[in-house]
């Protein structure tokens, strides 16, 4: 997986993912790995997770707020990921602009497909720079492969970088390569 990071930065945590410095995505931490969110300044985790996932935190609110981190779970639904909660999530990023903020999921998973759109609705970020964040880890099919605007590969299975293609930087991907992305649990990701 190439998934790009600073130096410092908790790279144990599941598909850790920094996209500038106020901004960074991973599946979900550990009560461990939450406590190294504050030294990086982060100042607001958001939580894209179902809370009924057994990797959820049932805590996490509690142990972010003795860390003086603010936090919103905004718990979508992987098999059917509604408008109403990406319109939730916009309004939540523009409450917390010029914050240091952490999203997560799952596996960095759904995080990434909400980026992938409000980077470019509310950032002005191209969609080919956008779609290459989200092809670190993933080409969304079905449900997802909708949300993000590709109707074509509505019709398809997800496909995993490390798993189904190997990303490369320059846009170009390849078929048919081992997993060597931890992204393997994928499925684990719908709960």
């Amino acid at each position: 997986m190439s998934l790009r990071h600073t130096p410092g930065d908790p790279i144990d945590i599941t598909a850790w993912h920094r996209l500038d410095g106020r901004l960074t995505s991973s599946g979900q931490p550990t009560r461990e790995q939450l406590a190294e969110l504050a030294p990086l300044g982060v100042t607001h985790v958001v939580n894209l997770a179902l809370p009924s996932h057994e990797k959820s935190l049932a805590d996490e609110a509690a142990i972010l707020a003795s860390a003086g981190i603010g936090y919103t779970s905004i718990p979508v639904d992987f098999t059917a990921p509604p408008e109403a909660d990406y319109a939730r999530f916009c309004e939540v990023m523009a409450a917390l602009e010029g914050q240091t903020v952490h999203v997560h999921c799952i596996l960095n998973l759904r995080v990434s497909a909400f980026l992938y759109r409000w980077r470019q609705d509310r950032q002005g970020v191209a969609q080919a720079v956008a779609a290459a964040e989200m092809e670190r880890l993933w080409k969304p099919g079905g449900a997802w492969a909708r949300f993000v605007g590709r109707e074509a590969d509505a019709g398809r299975d997800h496909l995993y970088a490390g798993r189904d293609y190997v990303f490369d930087e320059s846009g170009a991907a390849q078929a048919g390569h081992d997993d060597a992305s931890g992204l393997s649990g994928a499925q684990s990701e719908s709960r």
